[in-house]
């Protein structure tokens, strides 16, 4: 996020695209909630799905699945030929604009609802509510719902656009606000869990500072990237990896096409799972080592707003379990012993040293320490110990000079339906669970209240297939087939269904498309294909079984 959550409650507009917070950001959906109904700012959703915000909102733009670039290319469109942009910020700030304007002149409001379906004056509705709210300036909410596309770089590049067209970066109540989906999400990808940066996003394939990485830990680094999670299970189909070592994750439920990936973890020679429970993905393993929980153990997390935060040990850790990082430095001065190798690197007594050289090796993190972080939070770039964090980016210039427009045009999905799938599939997560279960899933309360999968149904289309409320329908797309209940709604627009991916019994993740953005290689969760049937009684009762 480029400013704090708070801000979301100093924003005069507010537009939240591709997220239904009140479900996957329950929190942060109050702030938003409070913002509208105690300090009067209005807000716009963008989803193809009727969300609880939908409520609150002042414009809610339908658009179809797999639409977001057109439909923020049509939003900069009327802003730009009705005058409403910020040109003083574009010139003294930005660089691209030329360009990027000659490739939005063609998505009129008219080309933008035979796209999306959004009617023009809605369209235009929602563009100048954004560039003139009734005060202060405008913020942009977004998740996965933008980013697990084959298209969702370019859609995080139109949402910059926006917001750099009505100088809304580099304010308070504005910027461009992703809402990680885990709580350390973001402190993970700041501490150098991608294949193509060190911590801190220094490129692995920039010399001077693999030098410095070298130079710490007292070995040579590679200097080409890794791959992604998805490049890595082709990569086991193809022969090309034998191993692997998973924490915290159970790919077995939660990728894209999961049967292609449930094979790739079975063709492994060894698979190691590091996991607090046993979930699909441990049950598959060689060996599982038992991690700790947040409670057992101290440390920080890093939140979606770039806080640092102090996480406390409140219990011992339970039966043979420990920590993360000491069970990763155990195995790793294991393996140097083996390898004859000095295994100093990985002498930590207390998660405070590792922090300590997180400072040292992370110009981002330079002046956070377990110390200052008792007191309190500290939002990164923090430079030194001196200096107060920095909770708003951008102010007065970018971190590269100038801002950059990026032309973006609109790719339809991956798959899109016809006469054998005639339907969109699109899933996301319940209030009562978190992603694929291993947590959640074990609270009696909450599986009470959500106790199993459904896949949520227009009744117009319910009524054309002869399926009712509860029944227990077959899914399919080109990859795999689900057995499940009927829940029929008008909250899911008619051509498309929803599901959750919480229950590993109903695979939803067997059903959806492995197609990657080419850029950040996220597999196309968000939408693809599929085809819904009433099924005989006798192979439904056995489904159910």
């Amino acid at each position: 996020m480029t400013n704090p959550i708070s801000d979301l409650e100093r924003a005069g507009c507010i537009l939240v695209i591709g997220s239904n917070t009140t479900v996957g950001h329950p929190i942060i959906a109050l702030r938003i909630k409070k913002a509208v109904r105690q300090h009067g700012a209005k807000l716009i959703v963008a989803n193809p799905k009727y969300i609880d915000l939908c409520e609150e909102a002042d414009v809610w733009l339908q658009n179809r699945s797999g639409t977001d670039v057109a439909l923020l290319n049509g939003i900069a469109w009327v802003i730009l030929n009705e005058g409403l942009w910020d040109q003083a910020y574009v010139d003294e700030r930005t660089e691209g604009f030329a360009e990027w304007r000659a490739a939005v002149e063609k998505y009129t409001p008219d080309v933008v609802q035979d796209i999306t379906g959004v009617e023009p004056d809605t369209l235009r509705a929602a563009a100048r509510l954004y560039a003139r709210p009734p005060f202060g300036n405008s913020a942009i909410a977004y998740t996965l719902g933008i980013t697990l596309h084959r298209t969702g770089t370019d859609n995080v590049f139109a949402v910059a656009n926006l917001a750099m067209l009505t100088g809304n970066i580099g304010v308070e109540g504005g910027g461009v606000n992703p809402l990680r989906g885990h709580n350390n999400v973001q402190g993970a990808c700041d501490m150098g869990c991608l294949p193509n940066v060190f911590t801190g996003y220094q490129p692995v394939a920039n010399a001077e500072a693999r030098a410095k990485f070298e130079a710490a830990w007292g070995a040579p680094l590679p200097e080409a990237p890794g791959l992604t999670e998805s490049e890595i299970m082709a990569a086991v189909h193809e022969g090309r990896i034998r191993a692997m070592y998973i924490m915290g994750e159970n790919p077995a439920v939660s990728d894209a096409d999961a049967n292609h990936v449930r094979q790739a973890l079975e063709n492994l020679d060894f698979l190691v799972v590091q996991d607090i429970f046993l979930s699909e993905t441990a049950q598959m393993a060689d060996v599982v080592l038992p991690g700790a929980s947040f409670a057992e153990k101290d440390g920080t997390f890093t939140s979606t707003e770039r806080r640092v935060q102090r996480v406390r040990q409140a219990i011992p850790p339970v039966g043979s379990s420990r920590a993360d990082w000491q069970i990763v430095a155990e195995v790793a001065s294991r393996t140097l012993e083996k390898l004859g190798r000095p295994v100093a690197g990985f002498a930590f007594s207390h998660p405070s040293e590792i922090m300590a050289e997180i400072a040292t090796l992370t110009p981002s993190y330079g002046g956070i320490s377990f110390e200052r972080l008792e007191s309190g939070g500290l939002h990164w770039p923090c430079p030194d110990a001196g200096h107060p964090g920095t909770p708003r980016l951008h102010i007065g210039r970018f971190t590269r000079g100038r801002g950059r427009f990026t032309p973006v045009r609109h790719i339809p999905p991956a798959e899109m339906p016809d006469a054998e799938y005639p339907l969109f599939l699109n899933t996301g997560r319940l209030l009562y669970h978190f992603h694929t279960g291993t947590l959640t899933r074990r609270v009696k309360g909450l599986t009470q209240i959500a106790p199993e999968a459904r896949v949520e149904i227009n009744p117009r289309d319910a009524e054309r297939l002869e399926i009712a409320q509860g029944e227990t329908v077959h899914v399919a797309s080109r990859r795999g087939q689900v057995f499940v209940k009927a829940e029929l709604t008008d909250r899911t627009p008619p051509g498309s269904v929803f599901m959750s991916f919480h229950f590993a019994e109903v695979l939803t993740n067997a059903l959806t498309s492995p197609a990657l953005d080419p850029v950040a290689k996220a597999p196309e969760l968000k939408v693809c294909a599929v085809r819904v049937e009433k099924v005989e009684k006798e192979i439904a009762n056995a489904s159910s079984r």
